[in-house]
């Protein structure tokens, strides 16, 4: 997949479709939606172009923190396993945010002058207020000769797939709903730091990883997971939470033990998947208590198909 920082910079000689959106999480909703524009594209010997913008505008228009589904690397690597060969990245600012729908496309999109359609997902809205909405957009490419396609919903049951049902559902423990919504386990990766060291002190040496800010991780608790080092897996358990029995701490920790492993994982990068909520974090009277109650974590976690 090419990586690109405006639409001007795709190679010259091809026809291209657009689509525009955030795709934060990639999911089942988003990858049908890409699914079927690849096929319409080529169908119509055009190459899909997805743009997306980094950041996420909500990190510069409300200050968000901790809701991202996934790093922008991760997302480069979701769209691009759907199939997806262009990706525009356009670096969003609060000026950005206050163009015009009429500015943002002549100056980031229909400045290539092979862009000869549009993909709108059925509720996306871009410019200052969310002015250039879908009426708009068909207004203003009637005149340009260009087509523009409205998306349907996606829909699983009762709910429409969006990345606000997935965090809702993470908010929630919902790790499971997580799982169907997604398509995939809910994970998060990075480089093993030090911790307390209280985990090996007990007998459950854990690996702790530290969360980016503006990442969502699960709702509190411990989580029956799986821990992926150098293309190896391994059953594990994970608390995400403040360590209450000993103290609380401020920062939130992720860390995972991970079962029938006895190495040296500092600095190394380990993924983690996130199944069924086991319980919440809870503050135990004494140590042996808690050591008694991982103890059935763990064993909990063994019977588990996960």
């Amino acid at each position: 997949m090419q990586i690109l920082k405006h639409t001007t910079e795709l190679p010259k000689g091809k026809k291209y479709a657009v689509t525009i959106g955030n795709f934060d999480g990639v999911h089942l909703g988003h990858q049908s939606l890409l699914e079927n524009l690849l096929e319409d594209a080529k169908k119509n010997q055009r190459e899909l172009v997805v743009v997306t913008f980094v950041p996420h505008p909500l990190t510069i228009l409300k200050n968000a923190k901790r809701f991202l589904l996934n790093s922008y690397e991760e997302r480069r690597e979701l769209l691009s396993s759907v199939g997806v060969k262009y990706l525009v990245e356009l670096n969003f600012t609060r000026d950005f945010s206050f163009q015009t729908p009429e500015d943002f496309l002549e100056g980031y999109i229909l400045a290539n002058k092979d862009i000869e359609s549009f993909y709108l997902g059925y509720d996306f809205a871009f410019g200052a207020n969310k002015k250039g909405d879908h009426e708009f957009v068909r207004n203003y490419c009637k005149e340009k000769d260009l087509e523009v396609n409205i998306q349907e919903k996606f829909q699983k049951g009762e709910h429409t797939f969006s990345s606000t049902l997935v965090r809702d559902c993470l908010n929630e423990g919902k790790t499971l709903k997580v799982k169907d919504y997604l398509g995939r386990p809910y994970f998060l990766k990075g480089r093993v730091i030090k911790g307390a060291g209280r985990g090996k002190q007990i007998g459950f040496p854990t690996a702790n990883i530290p969360l980016d800010f503006y990442r969502i991780p699960p709702q509190n608790g411990v989580y029956s997971t799986r821990c992926y080092f150098r293309n190896c897996s391994y059953l594990s358990i994970t608390n995400v939470g403040f360590n209450p029995t000993f103290k609380d701490e401020k920062s939130l920790n992720i860390e995972t033990n991970i079962f029938d492993f006895d190495g040296d994982l500092y600095g190394e990068e380990i993924k983690v998947e996130f199944y069924t909520k086991i319980r919440d974090e809870k503050k135990f009277n004494s140590v042996n208590e808690l050591i008694e109650q991982i103890s059935k974590d763990v064993k909990y976690r063994r019977q588990l198909n996960d």
